[in-house]
């Protein structure tokens, strides 16, 4: 069961009778402006994976606004789900997901200072010049996962379906895709 969405107090579906100035029916115009807010139509944009020289590639989803930009010393939060791409089914063609910080956090999101060794190196290498909002999808060779097992720079997961996959991970292939959404920057 899916919780209900607030939105300020306002009903989505009533909106669909409201006349836009200018339009004719107003519905259809309506509902294509409420459907860009709730996904941006950049979020729908295929865009080749970029390689960094270290071995990690990213695709930006969203690019994000504000001044503020990642940069070494950054404080930043973030929503970050991370996937085992070697456990990719029909279902999940981009991985098992074994860690969420909807489903694995408290407060829904991970902060962290830039450069601090809590995350794995790659990972950050590739945050750099995110924005707020800004949505990227990371992916992190095995030799670096590996590295940042070694080191203690994985998020752990708390629910038993992600800790038994992240258990299997290190058997196998363990190139892993982070989903990261920047909510903070300082």
């Amino acid at each position: 069961m899916q919780p209900n969405i607030a939105n300020a107090g306002i009903d989505p579906s009533m909106l669909k009778n409201y006349q836009v100035q200018g339009d004719e029916s107003g519905q259809a115009t309506r509902l294509r402006q409420i459907e860009n807010v709730q996904r941006p139509a950049s979020d729908l944009t295929n865009m080749p994976f970029e390689e960094l020289p270290s071995g990690v590639s990213y695709r930006e989803y969203r690019e994000g606004k504000g001044a503020a930009v990642i940069q070494p010393g950054s404080k930043v939060a973030a929503e970050v789900s991370i996937r085992c791409k070697s456990f990719s089914t029909q279902k999940e063609p981009g991985g098992l997901k074994y860690f969420s910080t909807a489903a694995d956090t408290e407060f829904n999101e991970i902060a962290w200072t830039i450069g601090s060794g809590e995350l794995p190196p790659g990972l950050e290498e590739a945050m750099m010049g995110m924005h707020r909002n800004s949505l990227r999808r990371i992916e992190l060779p095995s030799t670096q996962v590996f590295a940042a097992r070694n080191d203690n720079q994985l998020p752990q997961p708390t629910t038993k379906d992600g800790k038994r996959i992240f258990e299997r991970l290190f058997k196998t292939e363990a190139t892993l895709l982070f989903e990261v959404l920047v909510t903070r920057i300082k």
